[in-house]
């Protein structure tokens, strides 16, 4: 089954939803607001996607880290322990389905 992951008040995700439930796709959904990620589920996407893809650089969390918090992006543990604290540093909305593991709404694992 397809997993999306985010933050429900997302336009991103709203929109990602809207285009699941009118494509009849089935979906497990983790609203990082009520559970964050684990290091094992970071782990797995870094494994699936490089660090500049999973993060959101355009949002107000990333504009409000310190440049040596920015500076983790380099350093997996550094930065799976800053996604837990923050998950809205992760683009939305992220998608896995078995080994492939897509963020945005241009992801091929989206109904059009």
């Amino acid at each position: 089954m397809l997993q999306i992951c985010g933050i429900k008040a997302c336009d991103s995700m709203k929109k990602a939803f809207a285009r699941l439930d009118a494509a009849c796709v089935a979906y497990a959904f983790q609203d990082f607001k009520k559970m964050p990620p684990s290091a094992e589920q970071i782990s797995f996407w870094l494994a699936h996607l490089p660090a500049d893809q999973l993060v959101n650089r355009q949002g107000t969390t990333w504009r409000q880290l310190s440049p040596e918090a920015q500076a983790a992006l380099l350093d997996k543990a550094a930065l799976t322990a800053l996604l837990i604290a923050k998950p809205s540093l992760i683009k939305r909305p992220l998608l896995i389905h078995n080994e492939q593991v897509t963020v945005g709404l241009n992801s091929p694992l989206l109904p059009a």
